[in-house]
């Protein structure tokens, strides 16, 4: 197949918070109809998180996942990708449940246990539409993500049982030494695909010299016929690595998960526009982007 680049959308997840944006998706229909606009604006995946639909909290419900999963599937033929990171107040046990009830094509996996830490975006807004939003930021100074190798253990053998394909989520360069190790203990079969987050506080910054190291750490350790990645940056370091990530022989993600700007100074007011922006910078280089069926084809997954 002539190289195609692979297009996801990451919805809502678990940072924003909704004074934040307007626009960002909360109930199980906003969050299922912006995973299906980014479809056909493009994307071949969607990364799906659900939150409360009352609050907008990030929420581990599989009621509220059933609902986004059920109407997604009637409405696009997109890969889903159901979380396992959730959010920072869930139990490993609650954010891998999706795994077993749902049986995914692709779910995501954070590679170890890290600081997730949030609380600069607590001093951004004087008020808040929600008591819960700067307690959380606050919160997550004093936070660990938890993934720890018996996590890891469990949560990739629940993935094998119910053939689910896992994205493991890089945020620094020991993580890739983590994927290398569970492919040693036979945890993990290449190949691999690599989702390297940059530009969370706690893990690698998102700058191009982050980028290109763990692109060469990853050839190292597990060898570069041995994984397919993607990329992104947080928030306005969005597109540049994304598209540096494409011109790399990589795919990329947008989407309000990551970045609620659609250029400076100009919010974004959906995951489409985010999707349309990433496919016509792609198209100045020359990049096509990957169909579903493509995308499943590039990944090797097991299909709807």
């Amino acid at each position: 197949m002539e190289r195609k680049v692979i297009v996801s959308a990451a919805i809502t997840g678990a940072i924003h918070t909704p004074t934040m944006s307007p626009h960002l998706p909360i109930t199980p229909e906003q969050i299922a109809d912006q995973a299906i606009e980014a479809a056909q604006a493009g994307a071949a995946a969607v990364h799906i998180h659900a939150r409360d639909p009352r609050s907008g909290m990030p929420s581990a419900d599989p009621a509220l996942f059933e609902q986004i999963v059920t109407r997604i599937q009637a409405g696009c033929d997109a890969i889903i990708c159901l979380t396992t990171g959730g959010g920072l107040s869930m139990t490993v046990e609650q954010r891998a449940a999706v795994v077993p009830r749902f049986q995914p094509e692709l779910a995501s996996l954070n590679m170890g246990s890290m600081n997730f830490a949030l609380h600069p975006m607590a001093k951004r807004h004087a008020a808040w539409l929600h008591e819960w939003e700067p307690l959380m930021l606050e919160a997550s100074k004093d936070n660990i993500f938890r993934n720890t190798f018996g996590d890891l253990e469990k949560i990739l053998a629940m993935m094998a049982q119910a053939g689910v394909k896992p994205e493991l989520e890089i945020y620094d360069a020991g993580q890739l030494d983590n994927a290398a190790f569970m492919v040693a203990e036979g945890l993990l079969k290449p190949p691999l695909y690599l989702q390297f987050v940059l530009g969370i506080l706690g893990g690698m910054s998102a700058t191009l010299d982050s980028l290109l190291f763990l692109r060469q750490t990853a050839d190292r350790l597990l060898g570069p016929r041995n994984y397919q990645f993607s990329a992104f940056g947080a928030g306005r370091m969005e597109f540049p690595i994304c598209t540096a990530s494409a011109l790399m022989g990589g795919h990329c993600r947008v989407g309000l998960e990551d970045n609620l700007n659609l250029a400076r100074g100009v919010p974004a007011t959906s995951n489409a526009e985010l999707v349309l922006k990433m496919r016509r910078i792609l198209a100045e280089f020359s990049l096509e982007t990957a169909t579903p069926a493509e995308a499943r084809a590039i990944l090797g997954l097991k299909g709807r």
